[in-house]
Protein backbone atom coordinates (compact mmCIF):
# COMPACT_ATOMS: atom_id res chain seq x y z
CA UNK A 1 0.00 0.00 0.00
CA UNK A 2 1.44 3.35 -1.06
CA UNK A 3 -0.85 5.33 1.21
CA UNK A 4 -1.60 3.97 4.66
CA UNK A 5 -4.22 5.44 6.95
CA UNK A 6 -2.08 5.02 10.07
CA UNK A 7 1.58 5.93 9.85
CA UNK A 8 4.34 6.53 12.37
CA UNK A 9 3.93 10.23 11.64
CA UNK A 10 0.17 10.45 12.29
CA UNK A 11 -0.42 7.74 14.90
CA UNK A 12 -1.00 8.41 18.60
CA UNK A 13 2.28 10.04 19.74
CA UNK A 14 1.77 8.88 23.33
CA UNK A 15 2.01 5.23 22.23
CA UNK A 16 5.29 6.03 20.47
CA UNK A 17 6.58 7.71 23.63
CA UNK A 18 5.77 4.83 25.99
CA UNK A 19 8.44 2.22 26.71
CA UNK A 20 8.36 -1.04 28.67
CA UNK A 21 11.89 -2.04 29.49
CA UNK A 22 11.29 -5.56 30.80
CA UNK A 23 10.08 -6.59 27.32
CA UNK A 24 12.30 -4.24 25.32
CA UNK A 25 15.10 -4.70 22.74
CA UNK A 26 17.19 -6.96 24.98
CA UNK A 27 14.34 -9.45 25.30
CA UNK A 28 13.73 -9.32 21.55
CA UNK A 29 17.40 -10.13 20.99
CA UNK A 30 17.30 -12.89 23.63
CA UNK A 31 14.37 -14.52 21.80
CA UNK A 32 16.24 -14.25 18.51
CA UNK A 33 19.29 -15.92 20.09
CA UNK A 34 17.09 -18.78 21.32
CA UNK A 35 15.95 -19.36 17.72
CA UNK A 36 19.56 -19.20 16.51
CA UNK A 37 20.55 -21.86 19.04
CA UNK A 38 17.65 -24.05 17.96
CA UNK A 39 18.86 -23.72 14.36
CA UNK A 40 22.29 -25.01 15.37
CA UNK A 41 24.22 -21.75 15.78
CA UNK A 42 27.39 -22.00 17.86
CA UNK A 43 27.46 -19.72 20.91
CA UNK A 44 29.59 -19.52 24.06
CA UNK A 45 26.53 -20.94 25.84
CA UNK A 46 23.82 -23.49 25.15
CA UNK A 47 20.73 -21.83 26.60
CA UNK A 48 19.33 -18.37 27.25
CA UNK A 49 18.50 -17.49 30.86
CA UNK A 50 15.73 -14.89 30.94
CA UNK A 51 16.28 -13.15 34.25
CA UNK A 52 14.55 -10.04 32.95
CA UNK A 53 11.03 -10.66 34.17
CA UNK A 54 9.34 -12.01 37.29
CA UNK A 55 7.87 -15.10 35.63
CA UNK A 56 8.22 -17.77 38.32
CA UNK A 57 6.84 -20.77 36.44
CA UNK A 58 8.93 -19.98 33.37
CA UNK A 59 11.96 -20.29 35.64
CA UNK A 60 10.99 -23.71 36.95
CA UNK A 61 8.74 -23.00 39.96
CA UNK A 62 6.13 -25.71 40.39
CA UNK A 63 2.46 -24.68 40.63
CA UNK A 64 0.67 -24.90 43.96
CA UNK A 65 -1.38 -28.10 43.79
CA UNK A 66 -4.51 -26.70 45.44
CA UNK A 67 -4.70 -23.77 43.01
CA UNK A 68 -4.38 -25.98 39.96
CA UNK A 69 -6.95 -28.45 41.32
CA UNK A 70 -9.54 -25.71 41.80
CA UNK A 71 -8.88 -24.19 38.37
CA UNK A 72 -9.00 -27.62 36.73
CA UNK A 73 -12.39 -28.40 38.26
CA UNK A 74 -13.70 -25.01 37.16
CA UNK A 75 -12.66 -25.83 33.60
CA UNK A 76 -13.93 -29.41 33.74
CA UNK A 77 -16.68 -29.83 36.37
CA UNK A 78 -16.74 -33.59 35.76
CA UNK A 79 -13.62 -33.65 37.97
CA UNK A 80 -15.96 -33.09 40.90
CA UNK A 81 -16.46 -36.85 40.72
CA UNK A 82 -12.73 -37.57 40.87
CA UNK A 83 -12.01 -39.19 44.27
CA UNK A 84 -8.31 -38.17 44.10
CA UNK A 85 -9.15 -34.46 44.40
CA UNK A 86 -9.72 -33.25 47.99
CA UNK A 87 -13.14 -32.03 49.07
CA UNK A 88 -11.98 -28.50 49.95
CA UNK A 89 -10.70 -27.97 46.40
CA UNK A 90 -14.05 -29.18 45.10
CA UNK A 91 -15.89 -26.84 47.47
CA UNK A 92 -13.91 -23.79 46.28
CA UNK A 93 -14.62 -24.74 42.67
CA UNK A 94 -18.34 -25.11 43.41
CA UNK A 95 -18.40 -21.61 44.92
CA UNK A 96 -16.70 -20.16 41.85
CA UNK A 97 -19.01 -21.99 39.44
CA UNK A 98 -22.07 -21.00 41.46
CA UNK A 99 -21.10 -17.37 40.84
CA UNK A 100 -20.79 -17.92 37.09
CA UNK A 101 -23.74 -17.41 34.79
CA UNK A 102 -25.06 -20.78 33.69
CA UNK A 103 -22.64 -22.41 36.09
CA UNK A 104 -19.86 -22.21 33.51
CA UNK A 105 -16.52 -20.45 33.90
CA UNK A 106 -16.74 -19.78 30.17
CA UNK A 107 -19.43 -17.15 30.76
CA UNK A 108 -18.91 -13.45 31.36
CA UNK A 109 -18.84 -12.35 34.98
CA UNK A 110 -19.88 -8.98 36.32
CA UNK A 111 -17.44 -6.28 35.18
CA UNK A 112 -15.99 -5.97 38.69
CA UNK A 113 -15.75 -9.76 39.02
CA UNK A 114 -17.68 -12.63 40.57
CA UNK A 115 -19.42 -11.36 43.70
CA UNK A 116 -18.59 -14.38 45.87
CA UNK A 117 -14.88 -13.95 45.15
CA UNK A 118 -15.04 -10.19 45.80
CA UNK A 119 -16.62 -10.98 49.18
CA UNK A 120 -13.82 -13.41 49.96
CA UNK A 121 -11.22 -10.80 48.98
CA UNK A 122 -12.78 -8.36 51.44
CA UNK A 123 -12.70 -11.03 54.16
CA UNK A 124 -9.04 -11.74 53.34
CA UNK A 125 -8.18 -8.04 53.74
CA UNK A 126 -10.07 -7.91 57.04
CA UNK A 127 -8.09 -10.88 58.37
CA UNK A 128 -4.83 -9.37 57.16
CA UNK A 129 -5.39 -5.84 58.53
CA UNK A 130 -7.88 -6.21 61.37
CA UNK A 131 -10.15 -3.54 59.88
CA UNK A 132 -13.39 -3.80 57.87
CA UNK A 133 -13.32 -4.09 54.10
CA UNK A 134 -16.38 -3.81 51.86
CA UNK A 135 -16.72 -6.23 48.98
CA UNK A 136 -18.26 -3.39 46.98
CA UNK A 137 -14.86 -1.65 47.06
CA UNK A 138 -13.18 -4.71 45.52
CA UNK A 139 -12.61 -4.90 41.79
CA UNK A 140 -11.12 -8.06 40.32
CA UNK A 141 -8.80 -7.44 37.39
CA UNK A 142 -6.62 -9.21 34.85
CA UNK A 143 -3.49 -8.91 36.95
CA UNK A 144 -2.66 -5.92 39.12
CA UNK A 145 -1.37 -4.07 36.04
CA UNK A 146 -4.86 -3.80 34.56
CA UNK A 147 -6.23 -2.53 37.86
CA UNK A 148 -3.50 0.12 38.13
CA UNK A 149 -4.06 1.32 34.56
CA UNK A 150 -7.83 1.41 35.04
CA UNK A 151 -7.56 3.63 38.11
CA UNK A 152 -4.84 5.87 36.72
CA UNK A 153 -6.97 6.50 33.66
CA UNK A 154 -9.38 8.37 35.92
CA UNK A 155 -6.66 11.00 36.57
CA UNK A 156 -6.59 12.27 32.98
CA UNK A 157 -7.85 15.85 32.75
CA UNK A 158 -5.63 18.69 31.63
CA UNK A 159 -6.56 22.01 33.25
CA UNK A 160 -5.50 24.95 31.07
CA UNK A 161 -2.90 22.77 29.34
CA UNK A 162 -1.40 21.76 32.71
CA UNK A 163 -1.00 18.00 32.92
CA UNK A 164 -1.91 16.00 36.02
CA UNK A 165 1.23 14.70 37.70
CA UNK A 166 1.88 11.23 39.16
CA UNK A 167 4.70 10.75 41.67
CA UNK A 168 6.55 7.47 41.17
CA UNK A 169 9.68 6.04 42.80
CA UNK A 170 12.96 5.99 40.89
CA UNK A 171 13.95 3.22 40.27
CA UNK A 172 10.39 2.27 39.30
CA UNK A 173 8.50 -0.55 37.67
CA UNK A 174 8.19 0.47 33.97
CA UNK A 175 4.42 -0.13 33.99
CA UNK A 176 4.14 3.29 35.62
CA UNK A 177 6.33 5.29 33.25
CA UNK A 178 4.70 3.54 30.27
CA UNK A 179 1.17 4.21 31.52
CA UNK A 180 1.96 7.83 32.38
CA UNK A 181 3.37 8.35 28.88
CA UNK A 182 0.44 6.61 27.17
CA UNK A 183 -2.14 8.60 29.14
CA UNK A 184 -0.20 11.88 28.58
CA UNK A 185 0.25 12.51 32.29
CA UNK A 186 3.35 14.12 33.84
CA UNK A 187 5.88 11.83 35.52
CA UNK A 188 7.21 13.10 38.85
CA UNK A 189 10.16 10.95 39.87
CA UNK A 190 11.31 10.78 43.47
CA UNK A 191 14.62 9.00 44.05
CA UNK A 192 14.91 6.15 46.51
CA UNK A 193 18.06 6.32 48.63
CA UNK A 194 20.44 3.53 47.61
CA UNK A 195 22.74 4.25 50.58
CA UNK A 196 19.94 3.33 53.03
CA UNK A 197 18.88 0.14 51.24
CA UNK A 198 16.61 2.05 48.85
CA UNK A 199 14.94 3.99 51.66
CA UNK A 200 12.13 6.45 50.95
CA UNK A 201 13.28 9.85 52.23
CA UNK A 202 10.63 12.45 53.02
CA UNK A 203 12.96 15.31 52.04
CA UNK A 204 13.27 13.77 48.58
CA UNK A 205 9.49 13.46 48.28
CA UNK A 206 9.23 17.13 49.22
CA UNK A 207 11.86 18.13 46.64
CA UNK A 208 10.18 16.20 43.84
CA UNK A 209 6.74 17.57 44.67
CA UNK A 210 7.84 21.20 44.94
CA UNK A 211 9.78 21.10 41.67
CA UNK A 212 6.88 19.44 39.87
CA UNK A 213 4.30 22.02 40.97
CA UNK A 214 5.81 24.53 38.55
CA UNK A 215 5.06 22.34 35.52
CA UNK A 216 2.11 20.11 36.44
CA UNK A 217 -0.74 19.51 38.85
CA UNK A 218 0.41 16.69 41.20
CA UNK A 219 -2.56 14.38 41.78
CA UNK A 220 -1.29 10.95 42.78
CA UNK A 221 1.53 9.27 44.69
CA UNK A 222 2.62 5.73 43.84
CA UNK A 223 4.43 3.56 46.39
CA UNK A 224 5.68 0.07 45.52
CA UNK A 225 6.05 -2.01 48.70
CA UNK A 226 7.83 -4.43 48.74
CA UNK A 227 9.86 -2.68 46.07
CA UNK A 228 10.29 -3.50 42.41
CA UNK A 229 13.05 -3.40 41.17
CA UNK A 230 14.77 -2.57 44.45
CA UNK A 231 13.64 -5.38 46.79
CA UNK A 232 13.21 -3.02 49.77
CA UNK A 233 10.45 -3.30 52.39
CA UNK A 234 9.11 -0.09 53.94
CA UNK A 235 9.02 0.11 57.75
CA UNK A 236 5.72 1.13 59.30
CA UNK A 237 7.00 4.55 60.45
CA UNK A 238 8.01 5.36 56.87
CA UNK A 239 4.55 4.41 55.58
CA UNK A 240 2.95 6.67 58.18
CA UNK A 241 5.13 9.60 57.05
CA UNK A 242 4.19 8.98 53.41
CA UNK A 243 0.50 8.94 54.30
CA UNK A 244 0.82 12.26 56.14
CA UNK A 245 2.71 13.73 53.18
CA UNK A 246 -0.01 12.64 50.74
CA UNK A 247 -2.79 13.93 52.99
CA UNK A 248 -1.22 17.36 53.42
CA UNK A 249 -0.95 17.73 49.64
CA UNK A 250 -4.27 16.10 48.76
CA UNK A 251 -2.71 13.30 46.72
CA UNK A 252 -4.46 10.07 45.70
CA UNK A 253 -2.45 7.10 47.04
CA UNK A 254 -1.60 4.13 44.83
CA UNK A 255 -0.27 1.27 46.97
CA UNK A 256 1.31 -1.40 44.76
CA UNK A 257 1.45 -4.33 47.19
CA UNK A 258 1.68 -7.31 44.85
CA UNK A 259 4.77 -8.69 46.66
CA UNK A 260 3.21 -8.67 50.12
CA UNK A 261 3.92 -12.40 50.60
CA UNK A 262 7.54 -11.95 49.49
CA UNK A 263 9.34 -10.68 52.60
CA UNK A 264 12.61 -12.42 53.47
CA UNK A 265 14.94 -10.26 55.56
CA UNK A 266 14.98 -10.63 59.32
CA UNK A 267 13.26 -7.72 61.05
CA UNK A 268 11.25 -6.76 57.98
CA UNK A 269 7.46 -7.02 57.92
CA UNK A 270 4.83 -6.08 55.37
CA UNK A 271 2.39 -3.35 56.45
CA UNK A 272 -0.45 -2.51 54.08
CA UNK A 273 -1.28 1.14 53.47
CA UNK A 274 -4.93 0.31 54.18
CA UNK A 275 -4.02 -0.99 57.63
CA UNK A 276 -1.79 1.95 58.51
CA UNK A 277 -4.33 4.57 57.38
CA UNK A 278 -6.98 2.74 59.42
CA UNK A 279 -4.74 2.65 62.51
CA UNK A 280 -3.98 6.35 62.14
CA UNK A 281 -7.71 7.16 62.09
CA UNK A 282 -9.35 10.31 60.70
CA UNK A 283 -8.50 12.23 58.63
CA UNK A 284 -6.02 9.69 57.21
CA UNK A 285 -8.49 6.80 57.21
CA UNK A 286 -10.72 8.96 54.99
CA UNK A 287 -8.12 9.42 52.26
CA UNK A 288 -8.61 8.15 48.71
CA UNK A 289 -6.53 4.99 48.40
CA UNK A 290 -6.22 2.23 45.85
CA UNK A 291 -4.21 -0.87 46.74
CA UNK A 292 -3.36 -3.72 44.40
CA UNK A 293 -2.64 -7.44 44.69
CA UNK A 294 -1.83 -10.10 42.11
CA UNK A 295 -1.66 -13.88 41.74
CA UNK A 296 1.40 -13.49 39.51
CA UNK A 297 3.81 -13.00 42.40
CA UNK A 298 3.89 -14.17 46.03
CA UNK A 299 4.24 -17.94 46.31
CA UNK A 300 1.72 -18.50 43.52
CA UNK A 301 3.57 -17.25 40.44
CA UNK A 302 0.52 -17.74 38.22
CA UNK A 303 1.54 -14.94 35.82
CA UNK A 304 -0.19 -16.20 32.70
CA UNK A 305 -3.59 -16.72 34.30
CA UNK A 306 -3.85 -12.95 34.92
CA UNK A 307 -5.59 -12.61 38.26
CA UNK A 308 -5.57 -9.66 40.62
CA UNK A 309 -7.66 -7.27 42.63
CA UNK A 310 -7.88 -3.61 43.52
CA UNK A 311 -9.37 -2.30 46.75
CA UNK A 312 -10.45 1.29 46.18
CA UNK A 313 -11.58 3.16 49.28
CA UNK A 314 -13.08 6.58 49.91
CA UNK A 315 -13.68 7.26 46.23
CA UNK A 316 -16.29 9.92 45.43
CA UNK A 317 -19.48 7.88 44.68
CA UNK A 318 -19.96 9.79 41.41
CA UNK A 319 -16.37 9.01 40.36
CA UNK A 320 -16.84 5.39 41.39
CA UNK A 321 -19.87 5.15 39.11
CA UNK A 322 -17.78 6.48 36.22
CA UNK A 323 -14.95 4.08 37.07
CA UNK A 324 -17.30 1.09 37.04
CA UNK A 325 -18.72 2.31 33.74
CA UNK A 326 -15.18 2.51 32.37
CA UNK A 327 -14.25 -1.07 33.29
CA UNK A 328 -17.58 -2.36 31.98
CA UNK A 329 -16.38 -1.50 28.46
CA UNK A 330 -13.90 -4.38 28.84
CA UNK A 331 -16.76 -6.70 29.87
CA UNK A 332 -14.92 -8.60 32.63
CA UNK A 333 -11.53 -9.83 33.79
CA UNK A 334 -10.58 -13.39 32.89
CA UNK A 335 -12.60 -15.81 34.95
CA UNK A 336 -9.66 -18.20 35.29
CA UNK A 337 -7.67 -15.43 36.96
CA UNK A 338 -10.61 -14.79 39.26
CA UNK A 339 -10.63 -18.48 40.23
CA UNK A 340 -6.94 -18.26 41.14
CA UNK A 341 -7.60 -15.21 43.33
CA UNK A 342 -10.32 -17.21 45.09
CA UNK A 343 -7.64 -19.73 46.09
CA UNK A 344 -5.25 -16.98 47.24
CA UNK A 345 -7.77 -15.20 49.46
CA UNK A 346 -9.65 -18.33 50.54
CA UNK A 347 -6.91 -20.96 50.94
CA UNK A 348 -7.26 -24.29 52.77
CA UNK A 349 -7.89 -23.79 56.46
CA UNK A 350 -6.51 -25.88 59.29
CA UNK A 351 -8.49 -29.11 59.50
CA UNK A 352 -9.29 -29.17 55.77
CA UNK A 353 -7.76 -32.01 53.70
CA UNK A 354 -5.50 -29.76 51.55
CA UNK A 355 -4.17 -27.66 54.43
CA UNK A 356 -0.90 -29.44 55.20
CA UNK A 357 0.16 -29.88 51.59
CA UNK A 358 -0.75 -26.28 50.75
CA UNK A 359 1.22 -24.89 53.69
CA UNK A 360 4.21 -27.10 52.91
CA UNK A 361 4.29 -26.06 49.25
CA UNK A 362 3.85 -22.37 50.12
CA UNK A 363 6.63 -22.50 52.71
CA UNK A 364 8.97 -24.34 50.35
CA UNK A 365 8.58 -21.66 47.67
CA UNK A 366 9.09 -18.72 50.04
CA UNK A 367 11.97 -20.37 51.92
CA UNK A 368 13.72 -21.13 48.64
CA UNK A 369 13.24 -17.55 47.43
CA UNK A 370 14.70 -16.26 50.70
CA UNK A 371 17.76 -18.45 50.19
CA UNK A 372 18.14 -17.33 46.59
CA UNK A 373 17.81 -13.66 47.60
CA UNK A 374 20.72 -14.12 50.00
CA UNK A 375 22.78 -16.01 47.41
CA UNK A 376 22.34 -13.23 44.82
CA UNK A 377 23.35 -10.46 47.20
CA UNK A 378 26.39 -12.32 48.56
CA UNK A 379 27.65 -13.14 45.08
CA UNK A 380 27.27 -9.66 43.63
CA UNK A 381 28.92 -8.09 46.68
CA UNK A 382 31.88 -10.42 46.28
CA UNK A 383 32.59 -9.24 42.72
CA UNK A 384 34.94 -6.22 42.47
CA UNK A 385 33.13 -3.28 40.88
CA UNK A 386 29.65 -4.50 41.88
CA UNK A 387 27.54 -3.71 44.95
CA UNK A 388 24.08 -4.88 45.89
CA UNK A 389 21.73 -3.92 48.70
CA UNK A 390 19.98 -6.57 50.78
CA UNK A 391 16.99 -8.05 48.98
CA UNK A 392 14.48 -7.64 51.79
CA UNK A 393 11.51 -8.70 49.68
CA UNK A 394 9.94 -9.03 46.21
CA UNK A 395 11.75 -11.07 43.51
CA UNK A 396 14.59 -8.91 42.26
CA UNK A 397 18.04 -7.51 42.94
CA UNK A 398 19.14 -4.13 41.58
CA UNK A 399 22.95 -4.08 41.83
CA UNK A 400 25.13 -1.11 40.97
CA UNK A 401 28.03 -1.66 38.60
CA UNK A 402 31.17 0.48 38.26
CA UNK A 403 32.06 0.78 34.57
CA UNK A 404 35.49 1.83 33.27
CA UNK A 405 35.62 5.06 31.30
CA UNK A 406 36.65 3.17 28.16
CA UNK A 407 33.49 1.03 28.45
CA UNK A 408 31.39 4.18 28.73
CA UNK A 409 33.11 5.56 25.61
CA UNK A 410 32.51 2.28 23.75
CA UNK A 411 28.83 2.47 24.68
CA UNK A 412 28.59 6.01 23.32
CA UNK A 413 30.26 4.91 20.10
CA UNK A 414 27.66 2.14 19.81
CA UNK A 415 24.84 4.65 20.42
CA UNK A 416 23.80 2.97 23.67
CA UNK A 417 23.58 3.96 27.32
CA UNK A 418 26.49 2.38 29.25
CA UNK A 419 24.30 -0.03 31.23
CA UNK A 420 22.43 -1.01 28.05
CA UNK A 421 25.75 -1.72 26.34
CA UNK A 422 26.82 -3.82 29.34
CA UNK A 423 23.55 -5.78 29.26
CA UNK A 424 23.85 -6.53 25.54
CA UNK A 425 27.44 -7.69 25.98
CA UNK A 426 26.33 -9.91 28.86
CA UNK A 427 23.58 -11.44 26.72
CA UNK A 428 25.79 -12.10 23.70
CA UNK A 429 28.57 -13.65 25.79
CA UNK A 430 26.65 -15.61 28.45
CA UNK A 431 23.04 -15.93 27.31
CA UNK A 432 21.86 -14.12 30.45
CA UNK A 433 19.09 -11.58 29.80
CA UNK A 434 18.70 -8.80 32.38
CA UNK A 435 17.17 -5.31 32.28
CA UNK A 436 19.53 -2.31 32.44
CA UNK A 437 18.89 0.31 35.11
CA UNK A 438 18.07 2.84 32.40
CA UNK A 439 14.72 1.08 31.98
CA UNK A 440 13.77 1.76 35.60
CA UNK A 441 15.47 5.08 36.22
CA UNK A 442 18.54 5.67 38.38
CA UNK A 443 20.56 8.53 39.83
CA UNK A 444 22.57 10.27 37.09
CA UNK A 445 26.09 8.90 36.81
CA UNK A 446 25.21 5.52 38.31
CA UNK A 447 24.67 2.27 36.44
CA UNK A 448 22.53 -0.67 37.54
CA UNK A 449 20.66 -3.66 36.25
CA UNK A 450 17.71 -5.67 37.49
CA UNK A 451 17.81 -9.42 37.70
CA UNK A 452 15.21 -11.75 39.10
CA UNK A 453 16.05 -14.20 41.88
CA UNK A 454 13.67 -16.71 40.28
CA UNK A 455 15.99 -19.22 38.57
CA UNK A 456 15.94 -22.44 40.57
CA UNK A 457 18.94 -22.75 42.94
CA UNK A 458 21.23 -24.86 40.72
CA UNK A 459 20.58 -22.69 37.67
CA UNK A 460 20.89 -19.52 39.74
CA UNK A 461 24.28 -20.60 41.07
CA UNK A 462 25.49 -21.26 37.52
CA UNK A 463 24.09 -17.93 36.33
CA UNK A 464 25.81 -16.01 39.12
CA UNK A 465 29.17 -17.65 38.38
CA UNK A 466 28.78 -16.69 34.72
CA UNK A 467 28.03 -13.16 35.91
CA UNK A 468 31.21 -13.08 38.00
CA UNK A 469 33.33 -14.32 35.13
CA UNK A 470 31.77 -11.94 32.60
CA UNK A 471 32.04 -8.85 34.78
CA UNK A 472 35.68 -9.55 35.60
CA UNK A 473 36.58 -9.98 31.93
CA UNK A 474 34.46 -6.97 30.89
CA UNK A 475 36.27 -4.67 33.31
CA UNK A 476 39.69 -6.06 32.31
CA UNK A 477 38.86 -5.53 28.64
CA UNK A 478 38.12 -1.82 29.11
CA UNK A 479 40.74 -0.90 31.72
Amino acid sequence: MEQRVVTLENMNPHVIKMEYAVRGPLVIRATAIEKELQAGAQKPFQTVTKANIGDAHAMGQKPITFIRQVVSICLMPSLLDDPSIPDDAKQRAREVLAGCKGGSIGSYSDSAGIEAIRRHVAQYIERRDGFPSSWENIVLCAGASEGIRGMMKMMIKHDNSIKPGVMIPIPQYPLYSATIAEFDLHQIGYYLNESTNWGLDMAELERAYNEAKAVCNPKALVVINPGNPTGNVLPRENIESVIKFAHERNLFLFADEVYQDNVYAEGCKFHSFKKVTSEMGPPYSEMELASFMSCSKGYMGECGLRGGYAEIVNLDPRVKAMYLKSISAKLCPTTLGQAVMECVVNPPQEGEPSYEQFQAEKKAVLDSLAGRAKMVVETFNSVPGMSCNIVQGAMYAFPQIKLPEKAIEAAKAAGQAPDVYYAFQLLENTGICIVPGTGFGQCPGTYHFRTTILPQPALLKTMLEKFREFHTKFVERYQ
